[in-house]
């Protein structure tokens, strides 16, 4: 049976590896906005969107951490009530949701992974504002809501820290990297299949709404994710260097521990993400990020003749 999938923030890291998952889904017709084309926080154009739609994957979001430091209520403007909106729409048409959220809700002091059914107590603004999305789906898709957590996310299609790690690379003999910090980091790839996977089990109701950690399996440090991606990519992994978080002071606080347990998968029939070396290992093979190695090889070798 043909479904209609609706991906907002389409053109995003995330959002373009879902549109290219469900491509590949000869039951799924799927229809992509990104920002430019749907702006969340307007409640007629998200009803107008969400029209005619069985599932909606929400990628929409304001991602600028230390910016929703500065402007928090822009922040929960799009992350609370451009979600709300969204959610509203989906109750109104009968649409399944599922929202991307992040480990930022909870409060990083933790040493044990986190549960799905954790108490939440966000340390920034952006955290605050994303709990203020999960809070919309709850209340007001309780039987057809899905929030995904996810975190320290990268892939081909955006800005992101393994990227940001191999153009480096080319530039600087060393580089100071974080080792305080605790999380697991997961490529856009892997999570885009497991939402896709997540929507069809909803859709056979196999799966109960609520929330899912779609992080990787296991956990590192920013410092140990950067060693491992140098490592894989036939650089040097010593010349990553690991420093405490007060020596990169930011305006948003992180979370110390953002370490997600992955419990309500089972629930579902579906298996958790892979772990984040085995991901990474993976991610690495694919031509974006091995020309990107490539190229840091070539310049690390100028930097030491």
């Amino acid at each position: 049976m043909t479904t209609s999938w609706l991906v907002t923030g389409a053109h995003g890291l995330l959002g373009q590896d879902v549109l290219a998952e469900l491509a590949g889904d000869p039951d799924a017709v799927v229809t992509g906005l990104g920002r430019d084309q749907l702006d969340i926080t307007d409640p007629a154009a998200a009803r107008a969107a969400v029209a005619g739609h069985g599932v909606v994957v929400n990628c929409a979001a304001w991602t600028d951490v230390d910016g929703a430091e500065r402007s928090e209520s822009a922040a929960t403007a799009v992350n609370g009530t451009g979600v709300r909106h969204l959610a509203r729409a989906c109750a109104d048409s009968g649409a399944l949701l599922l929202h991307i959220s992040t480990d930022y809700v909870l409060p990083g002091d933790s040493r044990r992974p986190y549960p799905e059914d954790a108490p939440t107590g966000p340390v920034n603004a952006y955290g605050r504002s994303k709990l203020a999305g999960e809070r919309a789906v709850v209340e007001l898709l309780p039987r057809v809501g899905y929030i995904v957590r996810t975190a320290w996310l990268y892939g081909a299609h955006g800005p992101n820290f393994v990227t940001t790690m191999l153009e480096l690379a080319a530039r600087r003999e060393t580089l100071d990297v974080v080792a305080d910090q605790h999380g697991q980091p997961t490529w856009s790839r892997a999570l885009a299949r497991q939402l896709a996977a997540l929507g069809r089990a909803a859709l056979a109701g196999r799966a109960p709404a609520g929330i899912y950690h779609g992080t990787a399996a296991g956990h590192t440090t920013w410092c140990g994710l950067a060693r491992e991606t140098f490592r894989l990519s036939g650089l040097d992994a010593e010349r990553i260097r690991p420093v405490g978080s007060d020596k990169f002071p930011r305006p948003a606080t992180r979370p110390a521990f953002g370490v997600l347990g992955h419990g309500n998968w089972l629930r579902a029939g579906l298996a958790p993400l892979p772990r984040w070396d085995d991901q990474l290992t993976a991610a690495l093979k694919t031509p974006a990020f091995a020309a990107l190695a490539a190229a840091a090889r070539t310049d690390s070798g100028r930097l030491t003749t």
